[in-house]
């Protein structure tokens, strides 16, 4: 069961805060909480109308982000085979974590079920940028 999110990858950014009423608000910055909506969507469609995993979960996250203009034809090359890896932020945690909290109540009851990551689990440079998440019951 591989979901597949197509398009830029939106990493999870940090929140916003505002005071309403004496009070301190934290809230999620446009563009994470709009790429959330999309995750939702799109999982809703992938995963139907059966009920949430209830049990452990291990998770695999791919992680393919557009590959820099600016790199040379050898550059490309490394890149498209895997032999040179995007080491810049965002991090690769920070991607899981949008991802995940988009897919709570629909693939998984609450992200706290994912106790592992299996393999492959990182980010790579891609032609057609993406995220790839895979769930297995343990």
């Amino acid at each position: 069961m591989v979901l597949v999110i197509n398009g830029d990858p939106v990493a999870q950014g940090r929140p916003k805060f505002t005071v309403r009423g004496g009070r301190v608000w934290a809230y999620d910055p446009q563009k994470s909480r709009e790429y959330k909506e999309y995750v939702k969507m799109l999982a809703m469609q992938w995963w139907g109308r059966k009920p949430p995993m209830e049990g452990a979960l291990s998770m695999s996250v791919k992680v393919f982000v557009p590959i820099p203009s600016s790199f040379s034809k050898k550059d490309r090359q490394d890149a498209n085979s895997g032999m040179k890896r995007p080491v810049g932020k965002p991090d690769l945690e920070n991607f899981c974590k949008g991802a995940t909290d988009a897919l709570e109540g629909v693939v998984f009851k609450n992200d706290s079920q994912i106790v592992a990551h299996h393999e492959p689990f990182g980010k790579w440079y891609g032609d057609r940028p993406r995220i790839e998440i895979e769930f297995k019951e343990i």
